[in-house]
């Protein structure tokens, strides 16, 4: 590695410190979070690790979150609203928010900035999680989380992360593909006064997992909320 690529890893360092508002003690811990395996010399080197811990401590947090802002709520709702804010999803775009893209360190194959997969994104949030916590502690993590978190929680309670599910697959199906997914009608059964109807979305060739709605419209979001799951690599909800 030439001083000149040392230099400008640094200068990630940096602007990533400066965007999340934390100064690290130990900067191998944010540099290992930062560095996706295209970029570490090691896998070990890489923020795979910190990701499977990052992973824990933002449920961890979450729940918390939960269980004291909504004292009235059972658990079923409870882990409706978790599974929404700490998905993929979300991660990815708390990650885009934090404008992470910039200060990412990733190998020669992937390049551009612009071609990053989702899925990459969730990982460095998770990791940041995990970096974070090993240098600061849990209070320091929190505080963290929360003021990034906090928005998404209203969101999903109030139900409008749901909302967004076909505009957020269409940015970005255009973004990585250069083409707007398609809805098709699969299936409908029930009496004409309270039908239901199930739609799949569709990316170029590939059709994703159907979802069932109400309405057509209900299905479509659900099945625009299926599609991103698979391509984040998440769990549908």
């Amino acid at each position: 590695m030439t001083a000149a690529t040392e230099q400008e890893r640094e200068g990630k360092l940096d602007d990533c410190q400066e965007k999340i508002g934390y100064t690290f003690q130990d900067r191998n811990l944010l540099r290992a979070a930062l560095t996706h395996s295209s970029g570490a010399t090691h896998r070990l080197d890489s923020n795979e690790r910190l990701e499977f811990l990052g992973d824990a401590i933002l449920g961890a947090i979450i729940c918390e979150s939960l269980f004291l802002q909504f004292p009235k709520d059972l658990e079923g709702e409870l882990t409706r609203i978790k599974s929404e804010v700490v998905s993929r999803q979300t991660c990815a775009r708390l990650s885009e928010s934090l404008q992470l893209r910039d200060c990412l360190i990733v190998g020669k194959g992937i390049t551009s900035a612009d071609e990053l997969p989702l899925s990459l994104m969730a990982n460095v949030f998770e990791s940041l999680v995990a970096a974070i916590y090993l240098d600061g502690g849990f209070k320091i993590v929190q505080q963290f989380v929360k003021s990034v978190i906090d928005p998404e929680i209203t969101r999903a309670a109030n139900g409008d992360l749901e909302t967004n599910f076909k505009a957020q697959l269409q940015q970005l199906t255009q973004r990585e593909h250069g083409i707007t997914p398609r809805y098709l009608l699969i299936d409908e059964q029930g009496p004409d006064h309270a039908k239901c109807f199930s739609v799949t979305a569709q990316v170029g060739d590939h059709q994703y997992l159907p979802a069932w709605g109400r309405s057509k419209k209900e299905a479509e979001q659900r099945a625009a909320s299926h599609a991103i799951a698979a391509i984040v690599g998440d769990t549908p909800t």
